[in-house]
């Protein structure tokens, strides 16, 4: 008998079961193997001052900011001077996408926007934050149709948010047409998880056609079920694609001002798992 509760007690250690519950298959990973840039048949890269007044300009195939190395992706913010690429000194007002010429920070944003998405299923990322006033670390995803419809009406799940000024904190946010933060209508919840910049932990949501579920190291924290009123209040019956990005300042990461001083900072992961049931679409 006790060979047997031995056997158990291994294949529990090896497929987790939250990883195995309702028959979820893997169908899409990055184990970060393979040193040097990212790879790009898994990764495209956002690259200049691209959303929410950030103060960071994201760079594209350049190894200070996104590399692989012992195993994990590590997606660096530094303090430095750098030229934006988009900068047009004929611009003037509005965004600083290409009316500012230099930035005084780098980051890194990667997607699978036309590479890899998703309808439905379970979104496992195993990460190590950043830390200090000013870094908003986020793992998240948005519906394929963005560029026709626009956000909020794309939808949008956030996996995981966490901003420096409230460091303990986890945000798993939905935003929708009807439910967002322009609106303050946006919903979400939140989880305490002690000091996450100083080891590894799982964040996740598991999406279907009438539920999203947030977990963090398979603690279900938060979830948002499909009201049935239409695609304002859930369009997520669509495929959506990955961002795993690491920003400084901001609307919502520079809210309390921002301290630049233990830089550079890094969100460290050492797997992106996507799993789906059988039968879901891909």
């Amino acid at each position: 008998m006790w060979r047997i509760v031995l056997l158990a007690t291994v294949c529990m250690m090896l497929f987790p079961l939250t990883l195995t519950a309702g028959d979820w298959q893997l169908v899409w990973s990055d184990e970060f193997n393979e040193p040097g840039l990212p790879s790009p048949e898994r990764w495209g890269s956002e690259e200049g001052f691209v959303r929410n007044n950030e103060l960071q300009c994201y760079t594209r195939a350049r190894r200070e900011n996104a590399r692989v190395e012992n195993g994990q992706l590590i997606l660096e913010t530094r303090k430095e001077r750098y030229k934006n690429p988009h900068f047009d000194p004929a611009a003037s007002g509005g965004s600083r996408r290409r009316t500012q010429e230099y930035a005084d920070y780098t980051s890194a944003s990667l997607i699978t926007r036309n590479i890899a998405s998703w309808q439905y299923g379970r979104v496992e990322v195993s990460a190590k934050l950043p830390t200090g006033k000013g870094f908003w670390p986020a793992i998240w995803m948005l519906g394929m149709d963005r560029e026709k419809v626009g956000w909020p009406a794309c939808g949008e799940i956030d996996i995981m948010e966490n901003v420096g000024f409230d460091p303990d904190t986890i945000h798993g946010t939905v935003h929708t047409a009807k439910y967002n933060h322009t609106k303050n209508t946006q919903r979400g919840g939140k989880i305490t998880i002690k000091r996450p910049f100083d080891g590894f932990h799982v964040y996740s949501v598991e999406w279907s056609a009438d539920l999203v579920q947030f977990f963090v190291d398979g603690q279900r924290y938060f979830e948002f079920k499909n009201e049935k009123t239409g695609k304002d209040a859930w369009p997520f019956d669509q495929p959506m694609y990955l961002i795993l990005n690491v920003a400084f300042g901001g609307g919502w990461g520079g809210q309390q001002g921002v301290d630049d001083s233990n830089m550079p900072q890094s969100m460290q992961i050492d797997y992106v798992r996507v799993y789906q049931q059988a039968g879901s679409s891909r």
